[in-house]
């Protein structure tokens, strides 16, 4: 749950913050539930069938949709890499390292880390860079809000505004990832988690869900009132940008410490994540071994999934191609994938659990309104996106 507060979800907090100081607070109280009982699903789906999320679209739906569900998947986890690797580059060259050393380090970092060890060495590694993310929460108090302003500004939702509405999307897709879904599938079952860890799964979810929230909302207060000290208006577009606005409210060194280490644990635990989900909806829609418990002999297609995706993903990064505007668009497409694999989900909830593990009365009303509303806000924004060209 930490990687879903990864450095795309950062930089589009900033933006928020920037753009619209405090209005955006809420929607992110809001999207906790939601977090929480669309991932709630997966756990129950990981650890009573022990089989993946493209595994059992492919059980129950066929070939086919398990091809379309991974492919689409895949594309949405590479462009969560890109900018994952975009912030690693970035936070080398606040301290003038460049990003032919910084982005192949943490590269090759992962790769070792991944194929050389186990799930529960990967997780723990993954859990104490992540736990660097925390470092947002000092930064937004240190920042001295104004609260009155910012309980003001949670009552007004210019939802009649299409940039706005824009935002709100890609916030929602921030928030709420495709990768996600195929990861912590594929993490409990890993886990080897039974039926009577269950109870503490759902707990583990909720706690991950808030915290990960916390973090967002840390990143919009931050820029929202580095905004309101500036003289122009701020852009958190990048992560020099961020560091900049918030250079005269914590000094210097102060935003490139906390900054960077912040945004550095982000990038690097969603690295982890994302590529990782990414390999799992490989594997499980062609059908072959793929388990981090497994040695790179015993899972060839798995692992060569994982580094084939980083090599693009940092590829990209080094090659120079322009990548201004990137991370609003994939968040965004997060948003427009989610649909698909959230129709998915809710479909595999019925078909491949057992009854009594099924969600009944008002748990099953509150799931399926949440997922719902997603789904029909990420068809309404695909539309809305055409409609006024706002990619």
């Amino acid at each position: 749950m930490l990687a879903d507060s990864d450095v795309g979800s950062i930089i589009t907090a900033a933006q928020s913050g920037a753009l619209w100081r405090y209005a955006l607070v809420l929607p992110q109280v809001l999207l906790i539930p939601f977090l929480y009982f669309i991932q709630e699903i997966t756990v129950r789906l990981g650890i009573i069938t022990h089989k993946g999320h493209a595994e059992l679209v492919r059980l129950h739906f066929g070939k086919g949709w398990a091809y379309l569900s991974s492919s689409t998947l895949f594309l949405a986890a590479l462009g969560a890499l890109i900018t994952e690797y975009v912030g690693v580059a970035s936070i080398g060259e606040l301290f003038g390292i460049t990003r032919w050393m910084s982005v192949p380090f943490a590269m090759v970092f992962l790769v070792v880390l991944v194929v050389s060890g186990s799930y529960r060495h990967v997780e723990r590694v993954a859990i104490l860079v992540g736990l660097f993310e925390l470092l947002f929460i000092p930064a937004a108090l240190l920042s001295h809000p104004n609260w009155g302003a910012m309980g003001q500004s949670m009552t007004s939702q210019p939802l009649l505004n299409a940039d706005y509405r824009f935002l709100l999307a890609v916030n929602v897709g921030a928030v709420i990832m495709p990768w996600m879904v195929f990861y912590q599938q594929g993490a409990v079952i890993d886990k080897k988690l039974g039926k009577g860890d269950l109870r503490v799964a759902r707990m583990d979810t909720l706690l991950g869900a808030i915290v990960t929230q916390i973090i967002m909302i840390a990143v919009i207060v931050a820029a929202a009132t580095a905004n309101s000290h500036a003289r122009t208006p701020l852009q958190e577009n990048s992560v020099a940008n961020i560091v900049g606005s918030l250079q005269p409210l914590l000094g210097s060194m102060g935003a490139k410490i906390l900054v960077g280490l912040g945004i550095g644990g982000a990038g690097l635990i969603a690295a982890i994540v994302v590529s990782l989900a990414g390999a799992w909806g490989v594997g499980e829609a062609l059908g072959v071994q793929k388990s981090l418990n497994l040695r790179f002999g015993e899972a060839k297609a798995f692992y060569s999934a994982f580094i084939v995706a980083n090599l693009i993903g940092a590829g990209v990064v080094l090659s120079g191609i322009p990548l201004i505007g990137l991370t609003l668009d994939i968040e965004l497409l997060n948003a427009l994938v989610l649909p698909l694999v959230l129709g998915f989900l809710l479909l595999l909830e019925r078909v491949a659990l057992p009854a009594e593990y099924r969600m009944r009365g008002a748990h099953k009303v509150i799931a399926w309104v949440l997922v719902l509303l997603v789904v029909a806000f990420g068809l309404f924004m695909g539309y809305d996106t055409i409609k006024h060209g706002l990619i």
